[in-house]
């Protein structure tokens, strides 16, 4: 049998070269992948929580463009700087898409993205430091917000003098800005200026503008973990559980033992450092030295009579603790501190202190005399015409009598007259265990004590 060994080698080419464009042809480019987030509020902690989940999500996912939806008036430097650090430094291309605003510190975040899209009307500028107020702070802190604006600028291949005439009013730029005030562009204006890459209307405007056809959009969501971390964190809200710590401290004071002021006081400690501590706002000496004023302070009170140094010391520590938990970047490694977010997270605390001990102080002596309660108490009297007795003249008697303190009194405990002990409170003051005092009056089931001269 014959065969025509060239046919048959034609015949393999075509079949081979057949299958290999079948191949080729049936297989599609991969779509690319967007993973998408917002940051749609001022810029605090809550949102570089938020970033920092969302970078590694996409890291996860295997994404090919990270896309920010902003629109937020600012924020702290801090925080806008941690997060502009972590765009610069991703793998991951970033996009921000600007609907409406990207003031100040969301300029910042803006200008670290790979490419900036913004909506009709939008804005982006106005980066000037600021305090409490919207007064420009020290030239110091703006002369740091300007070398931010500049190397991030450098980084994504912007003009650095634009970017820094967005933070100090004195810069001129000739076509661009006038000195006297600080520049803030327009969408047109970005876009002239290499600060915006087009205007589009929305997310699927802009990756089609940027010709991308095939596209798998992932949209970020925040767990209920992130929820609760993120209103935990919120400065009213760390406010409110100060004055909870401060409080229930307070009250635990005033009677001996552990109970439910210790309880609430502990339980609002936790709910205040934890999520400052899983933010990495709140480092390990900063809680410690929380604890060793806590402990200075009950030294002072249960063991050495008076309020001196260590009582000082505690209250110092407390406050230091609380404030600096609160203020990130303070790790004594030469990087920029915010004073300003630090003098904010101050006033907060000792804000906070001030009006839970006065609350306090009020409610202590108002609660147990006020009608609105009367149904916890009982009303109802014992006269002694119904049959009921009392050691009411023994107590009576005691008026004027000399004794020692049996316990400490801070203000109630225990006192010593003639071999027996009663219960009693030192009318004013701390009474040191075995000082002589007198008794000086007796009110409602309750001797009242002063040191004896």
């Amino acid at each position: 049998m014959y065969i025509n060994f060239k046919k048959l080698r034609n015949i393999i080419l075509i079949i081979f070269c057949v299958l290999v464009s079948s191949n080729l042809y049936s297989q599609e480019s991969p779509a690319i992948k967007v993973y998408k987030f917002d940051i749609k509020e001022e810029i605090a902690p809550p949102v570089l929580r938020t970033t920092k989940n969302a970078f590694k999500k996409a890291k996860e996912l295997n994404s090919d463009i990270i896309l920010i939806h902003m629109n937020t008036y600012g924020g702290l430097l801090d925080a806008a700087d941690s997060i502009r650090t972590k765009i610069l430094q991703s793998e991951i291309p970033v996009y921000v898409f600007i609907d409406n605003n990207a003031a100040s510190a969301g300029a910042l975040i803006s200008i670290a993205c790979n490419k900036i899209y913004m909506s009709t009307g939008a804005n982006i500028g106005a980066a000037t430091v600021v305090d409490q107020s919207g007064k420009p702070v020290p030239d110091k802190y703006q002369s740091y917000m300007r070398s931010l604006m500049r190397s991030t600028a450098e980084a994504t291949g912007r003009d650095p003098n634009i970017a820094q005439a967005m933070v100090d009013p004195k810069i001129y730029i000739e076509n661009v800005s006038d000195t006297g005030s600080v520049l803030t562009f327009t969408t047109s204006e970005a876009i002239a200026n290499n600060f915006c890459e087009a205007e589009v209307n929305d997310i699927l405007d802009l990756l089609k503008i940027d010709g991308i056809e095939d596209y798998e959009l992932t949209e970020h969501t925040l767990t209920s973990l992130d929820k609760i971390i993120g209103f935990l964190i919120k400065p009213y809200i760390s406010g409110l559980l100060i004055m909870l710590i401060i409080g229930g401290i307070y009250f635990e004071l005033q009677s001996p033992g552990l109970g439910f002021p210790s309880a609430a006081a502990i339980c609002a400690a936790l709910l205040y450092f934890a999520p400052l501590y899983l933010e990495g706002l709140a480092e390990n000496w900063e809680i410690i030295l929380f604890v060793i004023g806590l402990i200075l302070v009950a030294i002072e009170i249960f063991a050495i009579p008076g309020f001196g140094v260590a009582g000082i010391s505690g209250i110092i520590l407390l406050v230091a603790g609380l404030t600096l938990s609160m203020v990130g970047n303070l790790r004594f490694d030469g990087e920029f501190i915010n004073l300003n977010a630090l003098i904010k997270a101050f006033f907060i605390v000792v804000t906070a202190a001030f009006v839970s001990l006065v609350g306090s102080i009020w409610f202590s002596k108002v609660i147990f005399t006020s009608t609105i309660l009367g149904h916890l108490a009982l009303d109802s009297t014992q006269q002694s015409n119904e049959g009921f007795t009392s050691s009411d003249k023994e107590y009576k008697s005691m008026i004027n009598e000399l004794g020692v303190a049996h316990t400490n009194l801070r203000p109630a405990g225990k006192i010593e007259i003639k071999d027996k002990i009663y219960d009693a409170t030192a009318l004013t003051g701390f009474i040191e265990k075995e000082t002589n005092v007198m008794v000086i009056k007796y009110e409602t089931g309750q001797l009242f004590v002063v040191k004896a001269e």
